[in-house]
């Protein structure tokens, strides 16, 4: 089954299928890591790294739409608190459902872990990002000036987690 465009512009069809990230999704990952952030893309060895150096504080996953990896997200989790490193998704694939699935999975693995609070940043000039992040229960905490190559802020958003290990 193919996806299609629906009348809002978002596509329809098969749900992703999320699953943890392996060392041979890397170059589909760079890819979609270079596109979404071409004026700070993390490097290969980074991403290499986070994979491979840090597996008891790491957890990174892909979406998957048929054969093709649309979307990643990643997770950092010590002790009480979790970061979302990173998470991004195929222009072509927005609005679909897919950043909300990541974002399940993240969050899922964060309660699994028994983290109270989870944070994230995101750059001041994404909405969309900013409202999906709302949507999820994530409340915004403060700025970080200039955080990003281009000069752009951050905001700094966090998720008190119910400590019931389904991060509602």
């Amino acid at each position: 089954m193919s996806a299609t465009v629906d009348g809002s512009g978002a596509l329809s069809g098969p749900d992703p299928v999320v699953r943890q990230m392996t060392m041979d999704d890397l170059p589909a990952v760079m890819k979609i890591e270079r596109t979404t952030f071409p004026a700070d893309a993390w490097s290969e060895s980074m991403m290499r790294g986070e994979l491979n150096d840090q597996p008891r504080t790491r957890y990174y996953v892909v979406a998957c739409v048929g054969d093709a990896i649309v979307g990643y997200g990643g997770l950092a989790a010590a002790a009480d608190q979790a970061d979302i490193q990173t998470i991004a998704v195929l222009a072509g694939h927005r609005r679909s459902g897919i950043g909300a699935a990541l974002m399940d999975a993240l969050l899922a693995e964060a309660a699994r872990r028994d983290t109270e609070a989870v944070f994230l940043e995101v750059r001041s000039d994404n909405e969309p990002a900013q409202a999906m992040y709302e949507r999820f229960g994530f409340e915004r905490l403060g700025v970080r000036r200039r955080y990003y190559e281009d000069g752009t802020d951050a905001i700094t958003m966090v998720k008190k987690l119910d400590g019931r290990g389904d991060g509602a």
